[in-house]
């Protein structure tokens, strides 16, 4: 009998028509969706020139080989047999938030089952199961974890992409006709396909993702009325899941929802598993990497950790280099072992004295990964990702170990194990420096999806065992981000690069999915290790400071003036930091003439980052109208504060400094409607604006 089933998420609805037969048809999906009373006695599958019966075009996860000719969501066959899937007996069942679709397909002997969750804040999430239920092995060659469906007519499409250094560099164009494709096959998440995409059509948008961390593959196919499905789920390398008779494929979590805030709010809240289940005022960081390299003397950096806690940042991490003989990349990569020789006291005085000074201790690992000059290397080789006959590929002077076979993945946790039981640590640098190649596992499959869940596990593992550490996913910058490691992680690297000028489009990018306090942004110094390029400390501290502000210096390098400004931008950040990190209240606006505007609102302020990045080709900036979202209070406004105090603006007026000098009040909607008249500011700087309410309507 068919049925129709609603997911309502805030806004966002999903309606479901469950056929006699077929694959799940989508009613409508958006913000205004009609309702189903005309589903399913009016046939909209009527086409000329096609089948004589009703073949359904925008359905879940559509299959082939009975009519319907688009791109097929889920593929497979039984050694050439059982290539064409027809589930029916479906059935709805509620659980909590989630409703379980399933079917079944009796002739094939297949099951599946589909899981849609609504989500806070107007977030939908859907994945997919697929059951052998017959004999004999059942190959998977394609199964998406989501299918929406996207209105008819022009739409534009963003996405991004970049490179090492470089990730998040957003590029919007027209979604064509036909199928876009985006396909992922490095093994991690990349810097240059990243998971998601968001779909403007006519007034609606709407964000998607894929929370997995392998590869990848998203799909918008064009359909014959014009609509558009958009298809999200794991790439599978050749004959990569053969399930056997009863087993279950489990994809990967997709998500939609209808704009940036709403997925900011989503993953700070509901995905990411926070020690203590709330989280805690992301600590200032300061990480050794690019202060020290490869040069570890424990006096130098308890004389860095001294300087460190003077300026008041909370979390020192130590980064590459403490274990085996790690002088540089070449070697030690698996020998999870303090290097005595730099460390001859081990690592436990410089723990407990950074700890004394009142801060916490971060380490940084690599643990998937293993230098062929290695002690584990030398005794385990077969312990590496690898297939027969094939040579083993170098990136980094790596190799990837085999986190699927359970003696690595045990060795694995129990040396990290070692070192976290045995010193007060409570934060984990987790780093992924190469893209996977020749991904065999002992019995010469490929084992892509495999490894990825395997680390999963490890993560798990540890986080098990260790419930109050957090960990930091890294993976040579932002090669790893995305929902799926987050439900392990609570910070990820945005980028390695840490010029300021470079991270006003990374971190941009990134926040379109990401909130703030999960993205580290971190001060380095100049000039930059990446580019060369000089820059002010209030300009690196400006593009920092909204997101998980860190140091990436070495504090003992500082002039006493430079630590006195350092000191007052981190005194600054702790100050503002509640407001900054609270759910929903982050804003940004498209960047504009090289200008990049940010910030954050809550009943009572209003924070407002400018920064100029290359120079302004227009002679006069147009006004700043900010998106606020109604969490700030009417009344009366003024400008409460500058930072830095004295911008580097270009030829102000003087009405322009009354107003931001906190002469001139006014209300919200001058900011909302009219906007901000700023002067222009000289490229490479930046101002932060505090805005307060001084009377109450």
């Amino acid at each position: 009998m068919s049925q129709t089933i609603t997911i309502q998420s805030g806004a966002l609805s999903l309606l479901l028509g469950l056929p006699e037969r077929g694959m799940p048809d989508i009613i409508g999906f958006g913000r205004a969706v009609a309702a189903p009373e005309l589903w399913p006695h009016v046939d909209r599958a009527s086409r000329i020139n096609g089948m004589d019966v009703a073949v359904p075009m925008a359905v879940l996860l559509p299959t082939g080989g009975l009519g319907f000719f688009g791109w097929p969501a889920i593929a497979g066959h039984r050694d050439g047999r059982d290539f064409i899937l027809d589930f029916a007996d479906w059935r709805a069942e509620r659980q909590g938030r989630a409703t379980i679709l399933t079917g079944e397909d009796r002739i094939a002997r297949i099951g599946i089952a589909i899981r849609l969750e609504a989500g806070t804040g107007g977030i939908i999430a859907m994945s997919t199961a697929l059951t052998n239920r017959g004999e004999g092995a059942y190959r998977l060659d394609r199964c998406m974890a989501a299918s929406f469906l996207l209105p008819a007519g022009p739409a534009d499409l963003t996405s991004f992409t970049g490179m090492w250094g470089r990730e998040f560099q957003t590029r919007r164009a027209p979604l064509p006709h036909g199928l876009w494709m985006q396909e992922n096959r490095r093994g991690r998440t990349s810097h240059d396909r990243f998971p998601g995409v968001f779909v403007t059509a006519g007034d609606e948008s709407f964000g998607f993702h894929l929370g997995w961390s392998g590869n990848h593959a998203i799909a918008i196919d064009t359909l014959d009325d014009g609509r558009r499905l958009i298809h999200l789920g794991e790439l599978f390398e050749p004959g990569e899941i053969q399930l056997g008779e009863g087993e279950t494929y489990h994809s990967p979590i997709a998500y939609a929802g209808p704009d940036s805030a709403a997925l900011q709010t989503f993953v700070q809240q509901e995905v990411v598993d926070w020690p203590g289940g709330r989280m805690q005022p992301r600590p200032v960081m300061l990480n050794t990497w690019e202060g020290n390299y490869f040069d570890h003397r424990p006096d130098a950096l308890m004389a860095q950790a001294d300087s460190a806690a003077a300026l008041g940042i909370e979390r020192f991490v130590v980064d590459d280099g403490w274990f085996g003989h790690r002088d540089d990349d070449t070697t030690s990569l698996g020998d999870w072992t303090v290097a005595s020789y730099k460390y001859p006291g081990g690592l436990k005085p410089l723990v407990d004295h950074v700890t004394r000074l009142g801060m916490q201790f971060g380490l940084w690992f690599e643990p998937e990964m293993v230098n062929p000059q290695s002690e584990l290397f030398r005794a385990h080789p077969d312990w590496v990702l690898q297939v027969d006959g094939r040579q083993l590929l170098l990136s980094r002077n790596q190799l990837v170990l085999d986190l699927t076979r359970p003696e690595v993945a045990d060795y694995l946790f129990e040396a990290m194990h070692a070192i976290l039981a045995d010193h007060a640590i409570s934060y984990v640098k987790w780093d992924m420096n190469r893209d996977l190649t020749h991904v065999g596992g002992a019995d010469g499959r490929a084992r892509t999806s495999a490894q990825t869940h395997a680390v999963y596990r490890l993560m798990a593992r540890l986080r098990a065992a260790f419930p109050d550490v957090e960990i930091e996913a890294c993976a040579s910058g932002g090669g790893r981000i995305d929902y799926g490691v987050l439900r392990y992680a609570h910070r990820v690297w945005t980028s390695d690069c840490t010029d300021a000028f470079e991270r006003l489009a990374i971190q941009h990018g990134a926040a379109h999915f990401l909130p703030p306090a999960l993205m580290g942004a971190d001060f380095a110094s100049s000039p930059g290790h990446q580019t060369g390029r000089q820059l002010t400390i209030a300009f690196r501290a400006l593009v920092s400071l909204a997101y998980h502000f860190g140091f990436e210096i070495n504090p003992l390098d500082l002039t006493p003036q430079q630590a006195d400004e350092i000191r007052q931008w981190i005194a600054l950040y702790k100050r503002l930091r509640a407001l900054l990190h609270a759910p929903g209240a982050f804003f940004q606006l498209p960047p504009h003439d090289g200008r990049f505007v940010w910030g954050a609102e809550d009943q009572s302020r209003v924070v407002v980052f400018i920064a100029q990045g290359v120079q302004m080709v227009a002679e006069q900036p147009p006004p700043i109208r900010l998106p606020l979202k109604g969490r700030a209070g009417g009344g009366q406004w003024r400008v409460a504060a500058m930072h830095p105090p004295h911008p580097e603006f270009i030829q102000g007026s003087k009405g322009q400094a009354a107003l931001l000098g906190g002469e001139i009040p006014f209300g919200l909607d001058v900011l909302r409607l009219t906007g901000l008249p700023l002067p222009m500011l000289r490229p490479e700087s930046g101002v932060l604006i505090e805005i307060e309410r001084i009377a109450a309507v």
